[in-house]
């Protein structure tokens, strides 16, 4: 019945045209992106089809009749395009959320959705939805429930300010988190073409230190991002130091990337390093890769990344070929 709902919604959208003209929206928009891999993690080596984040969503905004206030929405799922099926469900949640936005007062939007830290990376990661993507190495890739976020207006059309509040809402047994916000997450963010940068910190996140699987819990994180985008070139790096609430573990994180471009092909390549200090564990990850542009939302692609675990001795390896198509109506 929810996937028929789905369906009935979003056509409803599709065949309403007087509705799209009255505001921006709804659109309906989507990505499709399918690479068939060969992964080998030292113990399967086999060939796959895979879908990396491929989705539908639908988005818009209301003109309101106060103050020049728009309400704006977004609604986003995960489609399994290799089998049709992600854990037991066609349609898993990605960004959701509904808020409201002023040119001069800024935004604000309440649900589930990116952390202020998790897009501070900006495009810093060449390989992101990838098997070469900075998550298998790094903590702070979250999308988080029950965020209320509030969202600067840009100054001088470069500097913005992210600041979300996450109550704990009672969700683990035996603790009592139950305040206006038990964990934050906040990020200023510099864009101004040429250069981005953005420091980000989450306190008190429920999350778990990758390099050391035992320590999870509630971490404190530091992230800064840099990237420099050139006519030819894009060089890439990001930094962060990642702690448990406690004091009992922490690692350390770095990531440089790079790319360039000639006409329709891009060439990318892009390192890491994760270190626990308590289990002295290291995490490596690598990454190159082609891009070849077929139009300006789609893409073929191949690329190569392993990420390397240092005391276990485990490489896992992905050598695949896709495409990437982006569509909106």
């Amino acid at each position: 019945m929810k996937k028929q709902l789905l369906a009935l919604a979003i056509g409803s959208m599709v065949v309403a045209p007087s509705v799209a003209m009255a505001d921006k929206g709804p659109i309906v928009y989507g990505k499709a992106n399918v690479s068939y891999e060969n992964q080998d993690n030292d113990v399967e080596d086999a060939w796959k089809l895979q879908s990396n984040a491929s989705r539908l969503g639908v988005k818009g905004d209301l003109d309101l009749d106060f103050n020049e206030i728009k309400a704006i929405y977004k609604a986003e799922f995960e489609i399994s395009i290799d089998d049709g099926d992600k854990g037991g469900e066609t349609f898993s949640q990605r960004n959701i959320y509904g808020g409201f936005a002023h040119d001069t007062m800024g935004t604000l939007i309440a649900g589930k959705f990116d952390t202020p830290l998790k897009k501070a990376q900006g495009k810093v990661d060449q390989f992101n939805d990838l098997q070469g993507d900075i998550k298998n190495i790094m903590a702070g890739e979250n999308r988080t429930s029950n965020m209320v976020q509030y969202s600067s207006p840009s100054f001088a059309d470069a500097l913005s300010v992210n600041v979300a509040l996450i109550p704990g809402e009672d969700q683990e047994e035996g603790t009592d988190e139950n305040g206006i916000a038990d964990a934050v997450s906040s990020s200023i963010v510099f864009d101004q073409g040429m250069f981005y940068g953005a420091l980000a910190y989450d306190s008190e996140i429920e999350d778990e230190l990758v390099a050391d699987s035992t320590m999870e819990g509630r971490l404190n994180i530091l992230r800064a991002a840099g990237l420099v985008r050139l006519d030819m070139f894009e060089f890439g790096a990001l930094y962060q130091l990642a702690e448990e609430e406690d004091g009992d573990g922490e690692e350390d994180s770095y990531l440089l990337s790079g790319a360039v471009k000639f006409d329709r092909v891009k060439l990318k390549a892009q390192y890491g390093l994760t270190k626990a200090d308590l289990s002295d564990e290291e995490l490596t990850l690598i990454g190159v890769g082609a891009d070849y542009k077929l139009a300006s939302k789609s893409k073929v692609y191949t690329y190569f990344s392993q990420v390397k675990q240092d005391i276990g001795d485990q490489e896992d390896t992905t050598f695949g070929v896709g495409f990437e198509h982006k569509f909106s109506m």
